[in-house]
């Protein structure tokens, strides 16, 4: 597909709700020859602000106080583990629950900036209880937090037990900054990849599929997910098993995956209350949730355009996918 269509958005670009006024466009920083400067600006905008400085912040506060000691880490026991599933749980109903509540259930702006006007299924038989907003809260609570925890803490036990070396920012700060940048693109490479395995037909059926019935998304869809999938997607951690990092790195992975889709999946372009605005959901991934077998991955790894699954919400592209469709 054509990553640099410019016509105008079309009838892809949602279902009578809000289009953005720009269509997605393959990043500077895969342009050639180079764009030093756009490259930069968008690395900035992008990746580092606002949610890379807040997940990053979060981790680093989560470290200092709201993980258990090295000490009590170094051994495979229950109780610190629970700690550590609790805090993610309790982050995740924060970030996720509040923003539903602000955008679903106060409205509180309306269907302002919406990607799609309707609002969360209920009598709908294929969510548990009917209820598409309590399916996604239990499959993101129950398992969810459940496998992200449990990743985090074997990571943290590897590096607690010496079993991984231990990097201080005091000894490699240059180090451990590129780790921290590679882990905007890692996750991103990652995603793209166990994301193209899960729409594998067998696998699509055993597991994506829960995911998938989430057309119109909201904050809870993010991770909503069949367990199988909940193992391979907060599966990024593992590099760290090999690599040696810090346990903010290692934290803030976690964030990425964990908490990273409530705002992707919110449904709304942008958040806004009173005079705040932030960013929230993902147009990119909005349009995979309603077409299926396009935007696979996100901008930042840009293999959706390497192999012809790019989609920017523009007619030209509509018109592509049905072609593809028809062949």
């Amino acid at each position: 597909m054509n990553a640099t269509d410019s016509s105008a958005a079309g009838p892809a670009a949602g279902i009578a709700g809000h289009r953005p006024p720009d269509l997605e466009q393959l990043p500077p920083l895969f342009h050639w020859p180079p764009r030093i400067k756009e490259s930069l600006l968008w690395l900035w905008h992008d990746a580092v602000f606002p949610f890379g400085m807040l997940f990053f912040a979060l981790a680093a506060v989560t470290w200092r106080w709201l993980t258990p000691d090295l000490a009590a880490m170094a051994e495979f026991r229950p109780g610190w583990m629970l700690a550590v599933w609790l805090r993610n749980a309790m982050l995740l109903g924060a970030v996720a629950g509040g923003l539903h509540w602000w955008l679903y259930i106060r409205r509180g702006q309306g269907d302002a900036l919406k990607y799609d006007r309707r609002w969360p299924a209920q009598g709908n038989r294929a969510f548990l209880w009917g209820d598409q907003v309590k399916d996604n809260m239990f499959w993101s609570l129950a398992s969810g937090s459940v496998i992200w925890s449990l990743y985090e803490c074997a990571t943290l036990w590897l590096y607690a037990g010496g079993r991984v070396p231990a990097v201080a920012w005091s000894e490699a700060p240059w180090y451990l900054a590129t780790l921290a940048a590679l882990v905007f693109f890692w996750g991103s490479l990652h995603f793209y990849l166990i994301h193209r395995l899960l729409h594998w037909p067998p696998l699509y059926r055993f597991a994506h599929e829960l995911h998938h019935r989430n057309v119109n998304i909201g904050p809870w869809s993010g991770i909503s997910m069949h367990p199988v999938e909940h193992l391979l997607y907060f599966s990024p951690v593992v590099l760290w098993w090999v690599v040696p990092a810090d346990p903010v790195i290692i934290i803030a992975t976690g964030f990425f995956t964990g908490l990273g889709p409530a705002f992707s999946h919110a449904g709304f372009e942008r958040v806004r209350i009173g005079a705040f605005s932030l960013p929230a959901g993902a147009y990119h991934h909005q349009l995979h949730h309603r077409h299926f077998d396009i935007n696979y991955g996100n901008p930042r790894a840009p293999m959706d355009a390497l192999f012809g699954t790019w989609h920017n919400g523009g007619e030209t592209a509509q018109a592509q996918l049905l072609a593809r469709r028809r062949r």
